[in-house]
């Protein structure tokens, strides 16, 4: 397929340009995905996440939607069976494609919107962070410091609907959505459901960042873009953490790999101050920095080139966080809080379920268990940032994506906790490293699976008198039920998962 030039125009590409004329049928697979997300949005008006102070509360149909067990039950079933089916069609586009070269990017582009939209209508699913969002953004309303106090300092803060983990937690976001959320805030008048509709917009605009750099970047690394768009922004776990949970981490995402974009076309300048608006999402992008300091650097460049560029990286980047902490009033507050110990923890974290572990058998012996629960998490984040500035200062200078996605892996991987959402960066990491036939692909699959399952039996809003325990059963044994049946049962998706996983698109036809 003829490429454009960078500034050229998708239309000017040949290929299929309309969900309709996808090859070999692709566009049932597109349909049954966005089904799944209309199956998604109708299960979450049951059980996605209803403040206290919400104005729709007292509304009859959602009084009878989350009162009835059965009703909830039924919400909970459309929702698990939504988010796998999404996982299904995800992996039958791909198949029924089978040559992407075919298909132009804006195809993706439509595809990915399809499968957002009904999302955008729904309460927040899988999480409520939106809602501690919201909490920080009256905070900044109210001229308090959102790295000092938690959202316990507002008057009624338990009808915000936040988790009790954010009622006295500093915030861990960076200044710029500080901002964010205060302008949402202040745009929604203190409606609930309009502020979520406006974070979620905030989501959309972070995936639409993330397709555009996904494209100039995968050319710039000789991958096809229609393909990798498939691998990032249309896969199920972007779609359910950045639309239907609302995580500010599509933003974070899309400056960053916009910024990526902007460094591997000479836009060096551009490229640091774009990723230190990814910083300002979430500092956990500050990875990246030294990263930018290499592209800029150049191939084979000497040790002096090196600190040189990473100097002007980290002068430009420590300026610009500077000066808008010198606006907010609140300086550099946000280093404390992002490195302040949290005690969660999640049992397919390794370094998490060794700190549990190990803080379980002391306590059997009377001993510290607190004490040495949180050394063991203390050693994962000193292994975890040792080995992401490994992959900075080792002395080659290529393949600095594939280093970058093994630094980020090495601070996920050795936390305590790793939520879905982190999950998502590294896909996106990984995808622009090139995520070629076979075991790679395979991992991709099975990690998309996986991550799916977790977050459709994470959490589940419903009222206190309706045993969650049962619901919860129900969202697990349908989830895992379906995930086995794709892998193990579904004779089209089945031979994605075996060794022969690279013949899996000859099944596109049957």
């Amino acid at each position: 397929m003829p490429e454009p030039s960078a500034g050229g125009s998708l239309s000017a590409v040949p290929g299929v340009g309309t969900i309709a004329a996808l090859p070999r049928g692709g566009a049932v697979a597109v349909w049954q995905g966005t089904a799944a997300s209309l199956s998604m949005m109708l299960g979450g008006l049951g059980v996605g996440w209803m403040a206290s102070g919400s104005s729709l509360i007292r509304v009859p149909f959602f009084i009878a939607l989350r009162d009835n067990p059965v009703l909830v039950v039924v919400c909970t079933v459309l929702v698990a069976f939504g988010g796998l089916l999404l996982v299904r069609a995800w992996l039958r586009l791909e198949q029924r494609v089978g040559d992407w070269s075919a298909v132009r990017p804006a195809v993706l582009f439509r595809i990915a919107a399809l499968w957002c939209a009904p999302l955008m209508v729904t309460f927040p699913l899988f999480s409520r962070d939106v809602y501690a969002y919201i909490g920080q953004g009256r905070l900044m309303m109210a001229g308090l410091d959102p790295y000092v106090n938690g959202i316990s300092a507002l008057n009624n803060y338990h009808n915000l609907g936040p988790d009790s983990l954010w009622t006295e937690a500093p915030t861990p976001y960076g200044p710029l959505f500080l901002w964010i959320e205060q302008g949402v805030v202040w745009l929604s008048g203190g409606n609930l459901e309009i502020a979520i509709v406006l974070f979620r917009v905030v989501a959309a605009v972070g995936i639409a960042l993330c397709a555009v750099a996904v494209v100039g970047l995968g050319r710039h690394y000789g991958l096809d873009p229609s393909r990798t768009l498939w691998l990032t922004v249309v896969n199920p776990l972007f779609v359910i953490n950045f639309i239907a949970s609302i995580h500010n981490d599509g933003l974070m995402l899309g400056l960053l790999l916009v910024g990526l974009l902007a460094a591997v076309r000479g836009r060096h300048v551009v490229a640091v101050v774009l990723v230190t608006l990814s910083i300002g999402i979430k500092p956990i992008t500050l990875i990246a920095l030294p990263f930018i300091g290499l592209i800029w650097a150049g191939r084979n460049a000497g040790w002096g080139r090196k600190i040189a560029c990473w100097a002007a990286t980290a002068g430009i980047s420590g300026g610009l966080l500077a000066a808008v902490g010198a606006a907010t009033g609140f300086w550099f507050g946000w280093l404390p809080a992002m490195t302040t110990s949290g005690t969660v923890w999640i049992w397919y974290a390794p370094f998490g379920l060794l700190a549990a572990t190990a803080g379980a058998v002391v306590q059997i012996f009377s001993g510290p268990a607190d004490v040495v629960s949180e050394a063991v998490k203390t050693v994962g984040r000193v292994v975890g940032i040792v080995a992401a500035a490994w992959f900075v200062l080792r002395g080659s200078s290529d393949k600095i994506m594939l280093r970058m996605a093994l630094a980020f892996t090495a601070i996920v991987v050795t936390a305590a906790m790793i939520q879905p959402w982190y999950v998502t960066w590294l896909m996106a990491f990984f995808a622009l490293v090139g995520v070629t036939d076979g075991w790679r692909l395979r991992a991709y699959y099975l990690v998309t699976v996986f991550f799916t399952v977790i977050a459709l039996t994470d959490q589940l809003d419903v009222f206190e008198w309706i045993p969650i325990v049962i619901v919860r059963a129900v969202a697990i044994a349908l989830s895992v039920a379906f995930a086995a049946y794709i892998m193990l049962w579904d004779w089209k998706t089945r031979v994605l998962f075996g060794p022969g996983a690279a013949m899996g698109r000859v099944t596109a036809s049957r």
